[in-house]
């Protein structure tokens, strides 16, 4: 059995990962308290298995190590965000980025600035700070995290143009990408207009 993409993080990891869990599903919860609804629909979270992070290693040209793995790339620890509403996704990086410990590397909005294919989400990279030692030796360590949030509209228009990518043999391609880019911009039409209602019903009178 070879030594683990990761090292001696491996099982230092998890941890890493349910400490920012923790946080998230807090602030949900104290969301709901106060406003009557969660923070978000869902979250989906996952430590990168070791043959995608290696296969991911070979395909950039670096080497098999846990410094590669947990420096160099950085979605070992990856989260998704779901939410119902447009507004929830802002909200939900408003209470990320003021987490003690966390800096933003990274963020990319491709909600206000689509893909040209019609994807939509915002993406994070951040460093989160623990009490364990990461990559470089570093105790406290700094350890990536590669999140990404959506709505359920944009989340499962995602699913599909997933299958796209990845079936092999499709008849029509061309006419299936014309169909999921206008898919896309009506979903984001309905997004807005959902959000639009929701601020209605919530206005005081």
């Amino acid at each position: 059995m070879p030594e683990s993409i990761y090292g001696a993080q491996k099982e230092i990891l998890p941890k890493v990962l349910d400490g920012l869990i923790s946080k998230i599903k807090a602030f949900s919860d104290d969301h709901k308290e106060k406003t009557g609804e969660a923070a978000y629909e869902h979250l989906i979270y996952r430590i990168k298995s070791e043959e995608s992070m290696r296969e991911k290693c070979r395909r950039k040209g670096l080497p098999e190590t846990a410094r590669s793995a947990l420096v160099d790339i950085h979605d070992a620890i990856g989260i998704r965000i779901v939410c119902c509403f447009l507004n929830d996704i802002y909200e939900n990086i408003d209470f990320i980025q003021s987490i003690p410990g966390v800096e933003v590397v990274k963020g990319k909005d491709y909600i206000r600035n689509a893909k040209p294919n019609g994807y939509r989400s915002y993406h994070m990279i951040i460093t989160l700070e623990a009490p364990y030692e990461d990559g470089e030796g570093n105790n406290p360590g700094k350890f990536y995290v590669e999140i990404q949030l959506r709505t359920i509209a944009m989340d499962s228009w995602a699913s599909l143009e997933h299958q796209m990518k990845y079936k092999k043999n499709i008849r029509n391609p061309e006419m299936i990408t014309r169909e999921l880019k206008r898919c896309a911009d009506e979903l984001a039409s309905c997004d807005l207009s959902m959000q639009t209602i929701r601020n209605l019903i919530r206005q005081e009178h």
